[in-house]
């Protein structure tokens, strides 16, 4: 019997399946050293954001030679060691259809949030102030949308902005999509014109996709969302500019450390920020576990996971 460990929780349903496919399914987390201990004993490790598989965990496992199969229950692959883990003959797969709707959502929630100072009135109402003369927004209506990475999030983002009558352009490192309705650009092209930059790229853990130099070239006042990855901005770079008013906002889903403390960038008034729930709606949730199901179905009988 295959056995199974859900490191960082996962829905119910998907549970259930799993279970009435005859597979041993352990629901726990492990810190680290625990991990390294247990890891062993298992043939298939499903993991979140949570759960950091790093080469100390991959060769633990290396000594039974048991875990064939890691598979991370969302998009971003950063917290696990890739290359290591396919080179000591572990199988790494994730589930990259399952959340694109809700992190378009998220980023759109973002957008109106900054435009509207959602997030401002929301917190001085409840400390008694009524500064309706305050927040003088602007409409998104007409505004243009710099898409940074054209993937399923970032195209899925890009149709509901132009639903609701933004132009969209992008950028991407493959260069321009094939038959796409929307405007590529070179990256300092749209940084120049953009009134909202969302970026949806992996972070390589080198440098930041937006940095001070970056920043520089974007329009005052520009308002920049992430969603995608901690990183990919530079937080020092982006608290700076909203300090001298080059930006105009900012809304943050993802940072460097998580759980977030870099709280200066948290408490500024300029920033909507919440804990990492790009992905977190019901929907996506159910269709992550629907994801994980299907990819340990194949696994089980073909012995393999599908490319």
């Amino acid at each position: 019997m295959l056995r199974v460990l859900i490191s960082d929780g996962m829905e119910k349903d998907a549970v259930k399946k799993l279970k009435d496919m005859d597979l041993e399914v352990v629901e726990k987390h492990y810190e680290t050293d625990e991990l390294i201990n247990e890891i062993q004993n298992f043939d298939i490790l499903i993991v979140r954001s949570n759960t950091k598989v790093k080469r100390e965990i991959i060769d633990a496992a290396c000594i039974t030679g048991r875990l064939k199969l890691i598979i991370r229950g969302g998009v971003g692959l950063d917290n696990i060691d890739v290359v290591y883990a396919k080179t000591n003959g572990i199988q790494v797969k994730n589930t990259p259809n399952a959340s694109s709707a809700s992190v378009a959502e998220l980023v759109i929630g973002h957008m109106f949030n900054l435009a509207r100072f959602i997030h401002n009135s929301n917190v001085t109402m409840r400390q008694g102030q009524w500064n309706k003369k305050v927040y003088e927004g602007i409409e998104i209506f007409n505004k243009t949308l710099g898409v940074i990475g054209f993937g399923r999030i970032g195209r899925e983002t890009a149709n509901k902005a132009a639903a609701l009558g933004m132009n969209v352009v992008y950028t991407d490192v493959i260069g321009e999509v094939k038959d796409c309705k929307y405007k590529y650009l070179p990256m300092n092209d749209l940084l120049k014109i953009s009134d909202f930059i969302s970026i949806h790229v992996p972070f390589s853990g080198e440098r930041a996709v937006i940095g001070k130099e970056e920043i520089e070239i974007m329009k005052d006042g520009a308002f920049i969302i992430n969603c995608a990855r901690g990183g990919v901005v530079d937080e020092g770079a982006l608290l700076e500019a909203l300090d001298n008013n080059k930006l105009g906002g900012a809304a943050i889903d993802v940072f460097a450390e998580e759980p977030a403390k870099n709280s200066p960038l948290c408490r500024h008034d300029k920033v909507s920020c919440t804990p990492h729930i790009g992905a977190s709606t019901k929907e996506a949730q159910g269709r992550i576990g629907d994801e994980i199901v299907e990819i340990i179905f194949n696994y089980m009988n073909e012995g393999v996971c599908l490319a």
